[in-house]
């Protein structure tokens, strides 16, 4: 018998979208939430668990607590920004039922298991690496000196780091997230402003064999090899989506580059065709023409690609392995082809000066994605650029853990000699303004709005959003 398990995404800020599938956690531009893909794998594995993502359901911390009570196995999502109210949760639920086994599962207690079980004294363990197994041993009541991926208190007051747990290799071992999706959540409190809604998003494979500096992902716990499903699997996976959720619009696909796999990604492209089906998925801005053609054939809508800057030098800086020319030619491509872009910046990163912004800027106007979300370079421990951060002292050990304001707004810690983290955070608004009101931007989402009822109401909104938004981030600096 396994001990009845609970999975959480606790309470955090309104709005925060920091689960167990978001890249970056804070506050969106508008209000959007990632589904809890890392929470749901393994609670597809412990029989008769249950998986609550408190920010998206609207759930109170009281409300969370007493949802908690006849649990035996509380495994929590933890992030660099949310730690501290996270570790503050857990002591509530030990309060309420001292019995309780809680473990914190995520990139920052991969990272940092020490220091984040010396930080959460409530927590009994934390699961490093891939947890999936490692959650499934211990609800299973395996002891911990026998589960591997561990770290845990020891009885004289230290501290025991068992053995990494081996990388998952079969991938098509693992069971649906979808059936979490459709036993445990909402579908419909999960909105991404560039997606149908309502939309589903899982992975086809993990791992990334892109080595971007800044990425906290692969170099925390996906590791930089691509280890991927079957085709089949995957469009099983979409049948039983098609089957169970008539109601989707859109699947999303969210390995970091779907299409490093170019000959896999087309034979999943046409299964998909087959189906009938709308899809989007994340893409490095170097798909060659025909690869895009057999995607877009097949019922491609988008792709989500991450530019980051429109600095060649910086590209180098972070090791991002993108050529300007290249992402230029592929960009349009995608417009040639009808092939939406939602195009990622990142200001702040190593190199960045004002004359770099103002480079990036008039890069995003040229190749001129649909829609734009523009992050601030985010120091996660775990990853080289935190690491390069400390050795260049960019980066205050005091002020490193403010990856967020009060309010979950992000906020960058880092500062260059030539340039201030306060002008950095300034210059996202000004990115924003200077892409979105221009006459062309204006004119192709009105006509947009125009050509759909529901594209109307929704921009509307969004742009009331957006503007609070503006508004109030200003304000958290």
């Amino acid at each position: 018998m396994s001990l009845k398990t609970l999975l959480l995404h606790p309470p955090s800020y309104d709005g925060f979208d920091g689960g167990a599938g978001s890249r970056y956690q804070a506050r969106r531009e508008i209000r959007s939430f990632w589904y809890p893909t890392w929470l749901a794998q393994p609670a597809a594995l412990i029989p008769g668990s249950k998986l609550i993502d408190a920010p998206a359901d609207g759930l109170s911390v009281e409300e969370v607590l007493e949802r908690s009570r006849d649990y035996e196995f509380v495994v929590m999502h933890t992030s660099s920004p949310s730690f501290a109210a996270d570790a503050e949760f857990a002591a509530r639920l030990k309060e309420r039922s001292p019995g309780l086994l809680i473990a914190m599962v995520g990139a920052k207690v991969a990272v940092e298991p020490e220091a984040s079980l010396q930080g959460a004294p409530a927590v009994d363990f934390v699961a490093r690496e891939e947890f999936d197994y490692t959650l499934l041993e211990v609800a299973q009541g395996r002891p911990f000196r026998e589960v591997d991926g561990v770290s845990y208190r020891a009885a004289d007051g230290g501290f025991v780091h068992n053995k990494p747990r081996a990388t998952l290799e079969n991938m098509d071992e693992l069971p649906f997230v979808s059936e979490v999706y459709k036993r445990d959540l909402t579908i419909e409190n999960y909105f991404i402003g560039y997606l149908k809604h309502p939309y589903i998003s899982f992975y086809t494979g993990r791992g990334c064999r892109s080595k971007c500096t800044f990425c906290l992902w692969p170099q925390t716990v996906g590791g930089h090899r691509y280890r991927v499903r079957s085709p089949e699997h995957v469009i099983e996976e979409v049948r039983y989506i098609q089957k169970n959720f008539p109601q989707v619009k859109e699947i999303f696909f969210d390995d970091d580059t779907f299409t490093d796999f170019k000959p896999r990604a087309e034979e999943i492209a046409r299964g998909l065709g087959k189906l009938g089906v709308t899809w989007s998925c994340n893409a490095k801005a170097n798909v060659p023409y025909e690869t895009l053609k057999v995607m877009r054939d097949n019922g491609l809508r988008l792709l989500l690609v991450g530019y980051e800057s429109g600095n060649q030098d910086i590209l180098f800086n972070i090791k991002k392995g993108l050529r300007l020319d290249i992402a230029r030619r592929f960009s349009k491509d995608c417009r040639d082809l009808g092939i939406t872009i939602h195009g990622t910046f990142i200001l702040g990163l190593p190199g960045e000066t004002r004359e770099t912004i103002q480079e990036t800027i008039r890069f995003a106007q040229e190749i001129n994605p649909h829609t734009i979300q523009v992050s601030l370079a985010a120091p996660y421990p775990g990853t080289r650029l935190y690491r390069e951060a400390i050795e260049n002292g960019w980066l205050d050990l005091s002020q490193a853990d403010r990856l967020v304001s009060d309010n979950g707004f992000q906020l960058i810690p880092l500062s260059y000699p030539h340039l201030d983290h306060k002008e950095i955070f300034e210059s996202v608004a000004t990115f924003y303004k200077r892409f979105y009101f221009r006459p062309s931007k204006i004119a192709e989402l009105v006509g947009e709005m125009l050509r759909s009822p529901e594209m109307m109401k929704r921009r509307l909104r969004e742009g009331l959003e957006f503007a609070r938004f503006l508004r109030e981030r200003h304000a958290a600096l």
